[in-house]
C-alpha cells in the first residue's frame, strides 16, 4: 500500500514539474518598469496575483496633477466605480499568465481612451519588456525598461 502511494505521488510530481517550472520562469516579469507613452512618464510595478497570474499597476507618475492642481483620476474608465481611482494607482494589465516564453491571456487597459485590449508581453532583451496590445487585426507595441 505504501509503495503504491509513493509511486502515485512520484508520478504526480513528475507530471507537475514542467508546470511548476514554467510558473517560476514567469516570475521574471516581476519588478518595476520605466514607461514613457505620449510624453507621459511613469513607473509601473508588475506583481504576482496567483500561481501563474500577474498584473501591472502604476506606482508613480510625473504628471500626477492636472493644470488646476487636482489629482488626476481614471475619468474615462467604463466602470463608474473606478473613475475616482488616482491615475498613479491605475491597474494597467491584469490576468496575464506565462506560456511558452510570453505572458498572454490578459488585458491591457489604456486610461487615455478608457478601453481594454488583449495583450502579449515578452522580453525584447534582458531589461526591455515589449508590451503589445491588440484589438482584432490592429496592434501597438510599447517598450518598458526594467528598473528593478
Amino acid at each position: 500500500m505504501t509503495k503504491k502511494i509513493i509511486t502515485t505521488l512520484a508520478l504526480f510530481l513528475t507530471m507537475a514539474m514542467p508546470s511548476i517550472a514554467q510558473a517560476f520562469a514567469g516570475d521574471k516579469i516581476i519588478g518595476v518598469y520605466w514607461v514613457e507613452q505620449d510624453g507621459d512618464k511613469s513607473k509601473v510595478r508588475f506583481s504576482k496575483t496567483g500561481i501563474n497570474s500577474y498584473k501591472a499597476q502604476i506606482i508613480w507618475m510625473e504628471k500626477e496633477k492636472d493644470e488646476k492642481g487636482n489629482i488626476r483620476t481614471d475619468m474615462k474608465n467604463p466602470d463608474k466605480a473606478k473613475r475616482q481611482t488616482p491615475a498613479s494607482k491605475i491597474v494597467l494589465i491584469e490576468k496575464v499568465s506565462f506560456k511558452n516564453g510570453i505572458w498572454t491571456d490578459g488585458e491591457i487597459y489604456d486610461p487615455t481612451r478608457g478601453k481594454s485590449f488583449t495583450v502579449n508581453i515578452w522580453f525584447d532583451n534582458a531589461n526591455t519588456l515589449c508590451v503589445k496590445g491588440s484589438f482584432g487585426p490592429f496592434s501597438e507595441k510599447v517598450y518598458w525598461k526594467k528598473l528593478e
